[in-house]
């Protein structure tokens, strides 16, 4: 390919030109007014000599052409997964390809989007189509970009943030996957609360409609919380709904919304949503009673009161009945103990229960002691810390609170030296996982006395002396109790022989007892972060099983567990759409909640052009629906039409480069001197006339 041109290399300057133009013009000037003989001829002598200094030449360039480069986006978002549209859209990519390639001036880069688990890595809550156009010819100068083509349903939510970046890029097009005319039902989140009290009611605020604007009606809506027994509600589409519900325990709290299929539906997608509160307990109240005076009772009163979410009601029993010194009552300063108050008209308030060096004393009789047992078999939390007269026959285990404590007592109380050790199944449960080192032993100091057992249930999570239940955490009815066979804790608490982790194991142990979700020894859960899901579960026993993991478009797919430290086995997935994924390993189920509670990828799912008019507009490009015929491709100049009936246009820039150059003067300087001395004595002669 080549070039020609003509360039000037003037002999001198430009300025002394000017200078030697300005006489030679006004002398030509004066011959004209005076109407002198050979004035013309003395101004073709002037420009021949003037054209010869600018010394024009023929330039002749070796030119290679560089291709122009057309850019292809394959909308991967999760909103083209309904229907033919996924299928249409590759059939189409291989249809240009093919068209395209006759080309041989023009370089086609195809680029995937919106693929969670492809190169892009984009978002799946939003379709960023135009931003993976940018970026895929981002090396790429402006004027041998030829434009684009866009093979999405047109939902496109960075539009307006590419727009200013679309300044000579070149036509962009749509080719559009679905159908013109589609309908469809969608539920909307329109408020939620992020926080929550527990046991208190919160509101959420949705929102049914029927696209493309259809009203009046009604739907049934299911409204499950925890994975539990869904509660239908009829509500009318076009408004906006208050619905109330409980929050049953603290930290996450997943409420699944989902309304039954409308009138025209494209996907159930939408018809799913889900929202996580967080629940918090507006005060944990305690109540802790101390058998009697000793070391060890500050240590647990410490540990209640360092939590400011902790309202702790203490007593110490100082006078027992029993004791009869002829004081008179009116010279006792202590109270009286609230019994009836406390464990009769007010039990159920108490989150918490704890009895330390408790022993049967005739101040509880039998009847409030019941009544603990029933408070714990209908859901509370029990510890008791046994102290020496657990062996003896004023146990509380003969009490009718023997009945949920999961340990009987030997009678024999052992005085010795022993370190606590976290037994193989302690180690992976998380009231005792991670404190102690693999064998189960760490570098504490030794506790002196501890009450011999024999456990009937439960689970032994630390041994003591001789391999001696320690800490046996039991599960009864609907409730929790912990029991501790020693009182010998505060001696961690005091520092002695380097002490040891009594503050963390007591938390766990009381949160755990108040049903802390991420205490569960037997659990299944499901964390996300952007779009990754991290599935743990914690098992007191090696569990091989996989789990099934289930998308919001009801996808199944197993996914094999990894074993991890202290029980827990973790597996990470990427999240390829936004919505509800549930995760279930046969008997627990998980719920995972992908993006944000009203995702725009969710929000119309019907293929429209006119997020893209805008794109179009500006760019000169065309929209073409593949569900009626696929158009046919042109190169077209800059500044013509580059869309029209079954057809869309490329720019051919015809760009190059220029590899060489070839140069000849236009005027001989002989040539040019003969033809001005000619010029010059032809206008002598005609002014000797």
């Amino acid at each position: 390919m080549t070039g020609t041109s003509i360039a000037l290399s003037p002999l001198v300057p430009w300025a002394v030109l000017l200078i030697l133009a300005v006489p030679a013009l006004a002398g030509l000037g004066l011959g004209l007014i005076r109407r002198a003989r050979g004035t013309l001829l003395r101004a073709l002598a002037l420009a021949v000599l003037f054209v010869a200094l600018l010394n024009p030449a023929l330039v002749q360039e070796e030119r290679e052409p560089i291709k122009d480069v057309a850019v292809i986006v394959v909308d991967q978002s999760p909103s083209q997964n309904v229907g033919e549209r996924r299928a249409r859209a590759e059939r189409a990519l291989e249809d240009l390809q093919r068209r395209l390639a006759r080309y041989d001036d023009l370089e086609v880069r195809v680029v995937r989007t919106a693929d969670a688990a492809g190169a892009e890595g984009a978002g799946i809550e939003q379709t960023r189509l135009l931003e993976a156009m940018n970026r895929a010819v981002a090396d790429v100068p402006r004027r041998r970009l030829a434009g684009a083509v866009l093979l999405t349903d047109g939902q496109v939510h960075d539009v307006a943030e590419a727009l200013p970046t679309l300044e000579g890029f070149g036509p962009v097009h749509a080719l559009l996957t679905g159908e013109r005319d589609e309908g469809d039902r969608r539920l909307a989140v329109v408020q939620a609360p992020s926080f929550g009290i527990v046991d208190r009611p919160v509101t959420v605020t949705v929102r049914v409609d029927d696209l493309p604007g259809g009203t009046g009606g009604m739907a049934t809506l299911v409204v499950t919380q925890d994975g539990g027994t869904g509660r239908p509600y009829r509500v009318p589409v076009g408004q906006e709904i208050p619905l109330t519900f409980t929050l049953t325990h603290g930290g996450q709290n997943v409420v699944e919304l989902e309304v039954d299929r409308g009138p025209e539906e494209l996907t159930l997608a939408n018809n799913r949503a889900a929202i996580v509160v967080n629940g918090v307990r507006d005060r944990l109240r305690v109540l802790l009673v101390s058998g009697e005076p000793h070391a060890g009772e500050r240590t647990w009163r410490n540990l209640l009161k360092a939590d400011p979410s902790v309202d702790l009601v203490h007593f110490t029993i100082l006078r027992p009945p029993e004791k009869n010194d002829g004081t008179p009552i009116r010279e006792l300063s202590l109270i009286a103990f609230p019994i009836r108050e406390l464990f009769e008209m007010k039990l159920d308030e108490f989150d918490l229960i704890i009895f330390d060096r408790y022993r049967r004393r005739g101040v509880l009789p039998n009847m409030y002691l019941a009544n603990i047992a029933d408070y714990v078999e209908k859901g509370g939390a029990f510890l008791e810390a046994s102290g020496p007269t657990f062996a003896t026959p004023l146990s509380l285990f003969r009490t009718p609170l023997g009945t949920v404590l999961p340990a009987e007592p030997t009678g024999e109380v052992l005085e010795q030296p022993f370190t606590p050790t976290v037994t193989e199944v302690g180690r992976r449960h998380p009231v005792t996982a991670g404190l102690a080192g693999p064998d189960g032993r760490g570098d504490w100091g030794r506790w002196f006395r501890q009450i011999a057992t024999t456990p009937s249930r439960g689970t032994v999570v630390m041994d003591g002396l001789d391999g001696r239940p320690l800490l046996i955490l039991d599960r009864v009815g609907q409730g929790r109790v912990a029991q501790l066979t020693s009182d010998q804790i505060w001696l961690w608490s005091r520092g002695f022989e380097g002490g040891g982790p009594q503050a963390e194991l007591l938390r766990r142990l009381a949160h755990w007892l108040m049903k802390e979700p991420a205490l569960e020894e037997n659990d299944l859960r499901a964390r996300v972060e952007g779009n990754r899901i991290t599935v743990e579960r914690r098992a007191l026993e090696p569990d091989p099983r996989a789990v099934q993991i289930t998308s919001p478009s009801d996808a199944v797919q197993e996914l094999s567990l990894e074993e991890q430290a202290d029980g827990l086995e973790t597996a990470t997935l990427l999240a390829t759409e936004p919505g509800i994924w549930r995760v279930s390993d046969g008997e627990r189920t998980a719920l995972a909640v992908v993006g944000a509670v009203n995702p725009p990828e969710l929000a119309d799912m019907r293929t429209s052009a006119d997020p893209l008019e805008p794109v179009m507009r500006r760019t000169g490009g065309g929209a073409f629906w593949l569900a009626e015929a696929a158009p046919d491709t042109r190169r077209v100049r800059p500044g013509r039409d580059a869309a029209g009936r079954g057809w869309l246009g490329l720019r051919a820039n015809g760009d190059h480069v220029v590899t060489g150059v070839d140069q000849a003067p236009l005027l001989p300087w002989i040539a040019v001197l003969a033809l001005a001395l000619g010029l010059l004595l032809a206008a002598w002669r005609r002014e000797g006339r």
